[in-house]
């Protein structure tokens, strides 16, 4: 699931980096020629510097030595290469919108829904650590929604990556309060490896177990909520930690009825819902071309108001004619929540839509937009980077002629 600081970023990302070169190399000009030449250079000649001019300091500078000057052509050539560098990795980098991007540049939200796995050592009570017993751990989601599940998972390995036989002694979840605060219910968690209740496979060495906060003494908690499961691998006894992040509260549903449609020369997918809560929505989605192949991730990001209201997803022309998808195009795992300011949970999440939820019309990639996305915001950039190079090449220009 997207942080709130960007369903998308990578506009934003390239923003923070062309601004760390610009004014790196910026804090960079200064120091063209070394401290004693800069000294030499300004000085008034002779051991008396009482005879230097009053105002001397304001005068031209001397006239540079070749091994200075040759050192400030060198120094403002790397700068004209950042520079120019700078512009267009901005320009590449802005050619899509936010709410519109390559998929490969979030390699960790094309399957939101995959289980996360983790692998390290064995940790026992003390803090101590086995390395000879490897455990490796999954659950299926970190965000818990109410009437949500999530499962838990966890095997043994040894150095060699054979399995070992796993005794689970306790396990269970409490809701993390703040200090001061009424702590919240217990629930017991049964991990077995039976091929129920969240386990796979039957006597697979792996043990599972499922946990629906809706249906426990937790179902009004709101916040982190950590499931502590101890167990003995032979000789070793350990534990491993499993933290959820649950909201109870449905800020808005899902109303069903998506619908595509080919405007201003892209491809907009729209998705309606019934609103109970005003206040910022983010929401994300991805999408696969005819042949299965994920290639962009779609976002929303504003503010909705009470009732029946229609989201767009936009999926950029020029991102369609560069990715060449084959159609039909296939909207999927969508992912949404009302952002919380200054609140922990920071967001109140309305149900997933998991896996495939519409397919679109067939359109001819070729009768997309192949414009660039353009903005006040990405011209401004563009104008002042632009001007880095101007000025730097100018610089350079003269101190060569």
């Amino acid at each position: 699931m997207p942080s709130k600081i960007g369903i998308l970023a990578p506009v934003a990302l390239v923003l923070a980096l062309s601004a760390v070169a610009y004014f790196g190399w910026r804090s960079e000009t200064p120091a063209a020629l070394p401290a004693s030449a800069l000294a030499s250079a300004s000085a008034p000649s002779g051991n008396n510097a009482a005879n230097a001019r009053p105002g001397a300091a304001n005068q031209e500078p001397a006239v540079l030595t070749a091994e200075q000057k040759a050192q400030k052509i060198d120094q403002l050539q790397k700068q004209l290469v950042l520079a120019q560098h700078t512009y267009n990795s901005y320009l590449a980098g802005t050619k899509y919108p936010n709410e519109s991007r390559p998929i490969s540049e979030h390699p960790d939200q094309i399957y939101p829904n995959r289980p996360i796995e983790s692998d390290h050592a064995l940790v026992k009570k003390n803090g101590s650590t086995d390395k000879s017993v490897k455990i490796r751990t999954s659950q299926s989601r970190v965000f818990v929604g109410a009437k949500e599940t999530v499962v838990f998972s966890f095997t043994a390995f040894d150095a060699a990556g054979k399995q070992l036989p796993v005794f689970v002694t306790q396990a269970v979840a409490r809701g993390l309060s703040a200090p001061g605060v009424r702590q919240a219910a217990s629930v017991v968690l049964n991990f077995s490896d039976d091929g129920q209740q969240g386990d796979s496979v039957a006597n697979d060495n792996i043990f599972s177990a499922t946990l629906n906060p809706t249906a426990t003494g937790l179902a009004q908690f709101n916040g982190t909520i950590r499931t502590e499961v101890s167990f003995n691998v032979g000789d070793s006894a350990g534990f491993v930690l499993y933290d959820i992040i649950y909201t109870p509260e449905v800020p808005a549903t899902w109303a069903g009825g998506i619908r595509d449609a080919q405007e201003a020369g892209s491809l907009n997918f729209y998705l309606k819902a019934n609103i109970n809560k005003a206040g910022r929505y983010l929401v994300s989605a991805r999408v696969d071309d005819a042949n299965g192949k994920p290639f962009a991730l779609l976002s929303f990001n504003n503010i909705l108001a009470p009732g029946p209201q229609e989201i767009k997803l936009p999926l950029f022309g020029k991102l369609i004619r560069d990715q060449a998808p084959a159609f039909p195009l296939t909207l999927r795992d969508v992912d949404a929540y009302l952002l919380k300011e200054d609140v922990d949970p920071d967001r109140a999440m309305m149900p997933r839509l998991i896996g495939n939820v519409h397919t679109s019309k067939k359109y001819a990639p070729a009768s997309f937009s192949n414009t660039e996305w353009e903005s006040e915001e990405r011209t401004r950039y563009l104008t002042e980077l632009g001007k880095d190079v101007t000025q730097t090449q100018a610089e350079l220009n003269q101190l060569k002629n």
